[in-house]
């Protein structure tokens, strides 16, 4: 199975989300998490790793035609059985090894539908002409992790349409404070399938400043799990067999239409320190 996730504004924790969902898969399903990240990597500076063997070194062996087994020649292990497979820290040396490793034949997408397998790809942003949307396009899931503030959500609107027929299965995940679950389904017209809490104590275990120690079990660790949970029903798979519809799978997440474009939001406004959203007329409001 090939989960992406990615975003398309800021940084709403997509690394520090694909390495809690990874650590709360099933035990029994081997798991690697690959930086896919066009403007580079995180996890070699994070946790003291380098980035050989990674992303660069696959890119360097898939030049010539390899069996999709290889990548695991290719990671790094992190404490609970995650392997994972650093990008660069730079971008030009991460978009030149997309561009190899995102080609039909990529290895990647081998190793990611073989039973027993679940690839996390750490997508980054998604700007417009990202090398990184031939993985979404090859995913089974993509989960499109957006904040949830009103210049978050602007660019959010302006592309979920397009990422939501990009995808075989888009799923929204909103991350921290700002505008209410609630209102952003009315308006972008489409299902939340989960909400991330602030929750920097777990957080920390996940950006290598907590590597070691007691196992936290904050929000979110909650939420990954309710998350790797639903997912996880449609794996492993077959090639033969068709994709699942995991948004029928996921408890209280109905099909709905997604919005074309054009939602307004207006900036929230903040009572005892904490963001409220504020209405008028069509615009984002609690």
């Amino acid at each position: 199975m090939l989960i992406a996730l990615a975003s398309v504004k800021g940084s709403p924790g997509v690394t520090t989300f694909a390495l809690a969902l990874a650590a709360s898969w099933p035990a029994d399903v081997r798991r690697v998490v690959v930086e896919c990240d066009p403007a580079g990597g995180d996890l070699a500076e994070r946790f003291g790793l380098t980035t050989s063997p990674g992303l660069l070194s696959l890119a360097a062996a898939a030049r010539q035609p390899v069996d999709p087994d290889v990548i695991w020649n290719h990671t790094q292990p992190l404490p609970g059985s995650i392997q994972v497979m650093p990008g660069p820290s730079g971008g030009q040396q991460a978009r030149a090894a997309l561009s190899t490793l995102t080609l039909p034949n990529s290895p990647l997408y081998g190793t990611a539908h073989r039973p027993a397998v679940t690839m996390f790809a750490d997508c980054g942003r998604l700007d417009p002409g990202s090398p990184a949307e031939a993985v979404i396009r090859h995913a089974d899931v993509l989960l499109l992790i957006s904040g949830t503030y009103s210049d978050e959500l602007a660019h959010l609107a302006t592309r979920v349409h397009e990422l939501g027929h990009t995808a075989a299965r888009a799923c929204l995940v909103l991350a921290g404070h700002g505008h209410s679950t609630h209102a952003v389904e009315r308006e972008l017209g489409i299902p939340v399938m989960a909400r991330i809490p602030d929750d920097p104590s777990a957080a920390a275990r996940y950006t290598g400043r907590a590597a070691t120690g007691r196992r936290r079990t904050g929000g979110l660790i909650r939420v990954a799990s309710v998350v790797a949970q639903a997912l996880s029903k449609g794996s492993p798979r077959g090639p033969s067999q068709p994709v699942p519809d995991f948004v029928q799978q996921v408890p209280g997440v109905p099909a709905q239409p997604t919005a074309a474009s054009g939602v307004r939001v207006l900036p929230p406004a903040v009572h005892n320190g904490h963001p409220q959203p504020r209405s008028s007329g069509k615009d984002i409001r609690s």
